[in-house]
């Protein structure tokens, strides 16, 4: 990539013709290097001429994808391409600039600021008097703050130019309002094992020879890649550099290369996800996929206590009064790994997530402190009634304070059945047990005690 290409760089429209691989004759495959001197990346090499030949997202491109049918409607609209590092955001822009007619301009959000902005712009109102359009490239475009993105709606509203930015976030937090409102976000998926199949396929083609690995080296190159197609070509490129004459293994292949670093961050789209993923798997009983999220934060560098206060949540929330036990032993765990820390602590923390995951379920807790909550803001400060009101004075005896109050450890069974809600208000009912694990046997409690106090309220009855 040229400075012109960070900075503002612009490409005008190739005339349409089919595709062809454009790599000079006397290049040598097996290293990039032309007899120039010119050292040309694998990824570059390889970058499709035309839409048809991008691998890995048939939602998009397709027979019936969204881009392909605007495309053939004559109707691209600005875009938001979302997606992982890796899987073709810059190519599809490049290619969809190339297929509409337009100018092709990109700017990186890392490296431009205003004066950048301002210069793309007028370069495309110059463009746009003499009939063309333009299409403006924005790599990374999360990075712009929200008054530079409230930049691009003047000139996205009136057609001055068509705006494709790639961003790596999710743009719903990332990018403001209204710039969303002017654009259609495009999901890119991760390029999965069969499209990554494909792009080895082109690498071989390309270099002119099959790569020296056994099966399952190849199918572990591709699971090292983790999704991504330039980290995957450039790890090609190191196997080249090997210059090995015996097929590699997945255990020296490992030792020569390195993997993918784990997609997280702790601050941003992943670490939520990854987060909701494990605590619906312990609600969905699943303790095995609980194991896998729970891993997936560990190894991303997630803090195992963010993972610990997110299981005391759950034990309260999900599994509450149905195993009373998970509570504690939870607390427990946390408290294990404090002591222990890593990586011994974390064994204490898996056992956690074990049993939140297999013990029984009731969100009846959860249901009552929601309901009560919102009683509470709505009866705003009524008084408790004044039997169960403590007289500590005599002004407070003589106006009723405490007159009538039943001792419950003198009535029948502990329980005096008296009415313990404000004056004025009815009873209510927040907290509905289940009749899973032991709050089954809550359940009963509390039945039987409402039938205990209609009967001491209404004795006619």
């Amino acid at each position: 990539m040229t400075e012109g290409d960070l900075f503002g760089g612009v490409t005008l429209p190739p005339k349409k013709q089919p595709y062809q691989n454009h790599t000079p004759k006397h290049a040598d495959y097996s290293t990039g290097h032309s007899i120039r001197g010119r050292v040309q990346p694998l990824a570059d090499r390889l970058r499709p001429k035309r839409l048809e030949d991008v691998i890995g997202q048939p939602a998009l491109l397709g027979p019936e994808g969204r881009l392909t049918r605007m495309l053939e409607q004559g109707s691209l609209s600005s875009l938001i391409l979302w997606g992982t590092p890796g899987v073709g955001k810059t190519t599809i822009a490049r290619l969809l600039a190339q297929a509409s007619g337009l100018v092709f301009v990109q700017l990186s959000a890392v490296f431009s600021g205003v004066a950048d902005l301002k210069k793309a712009f007028e370069t495309a109102r110059n463009l746009a008097r003499s009939g063309t359009r333009t299409l403006l490239f924005v790599d990374e475009i999360h990075r712009f703050n929200r008054a530079q993105q409230d930049g691009f709606l003047p000139v996205v509203e009136d057609g001055t130019i068509v705006l494709v930015g790639a961003t790596t976030e999710n743009p719903s937090f990332s990018l403001n309002a209204a710039l969303l409102s002017r654009c259609q976000v495009m999901v890119l998926s991760r390029l999965d094992d069969e499209a990554l199949e494909a792009l080895l396929t082109r690498a071989e083609h390309e270099i002119g020879k099959t790569l020296p690995l056994t099966d399952e080296a190849r199918a572990t190159l591709r699971a090292m890649a983790d999704g991504d197609g330039r980290y995957l070509l450039n790890m090609v490129e190191q196997i080249l550099s090997m210059k090995t004459q015996t097929l590699l293994d997945p255990t020296v292949l490992a030792r020569y290369l390195a993997r993918r670093s784990v997609l997280y961050d702790q601050n941003r789209d992943e670490h939520y996800n990854l987060i909701s993923a494990l605590h619906k798997s312990m609600r969905g009983s699943d303790p095995d996929a609980a194991l896998y999220w729970f891993a997936r934060m560990l190894k991303g560098g997630e803090d195992p206590r963010y993972i610990a206060r997110r299981l005391v949540r759950f034990a309260t929330e999900d599994v509450g009064m149905a195993d009373p036990h998970a509570l504690p032993l939870v607390i427990s765990a946390w408290e294990a790994y404090e002591r222990l820390g890593s990586p011994e602590g974390e064994l204490a923390l898996t056992q956690a997530v074990i049993y939140l995951a297999t013990a029984p379920k009731s969100n009846a807790i959860y249901k009552a402190y929601k309901a009560v909550c919102s009683s509470a803001e709505q009866t705003g400060s009524l008084m408790p009634p004044a039997h169960i009101l403590q007289a500590s004075t005599a002004l407070m005896r003589d106006i009723g304070y405490g007159q009538g109050y039943v001792y419950d450890h003198d009535s029948e069974e502990a329980f005096s059945g008296q009415n313990y809600f404000p004056e004025g208000m009815s009873r209510q009912v927040f907290y509905t047990p289940t009749n899973r694990g032991y709050e089954c046997e809550v359940q009963q409690r509390v039945e039987a005690r409402a039938r205990l106090r209609e009967q001491k309220q209404h004795p006619s009855k």
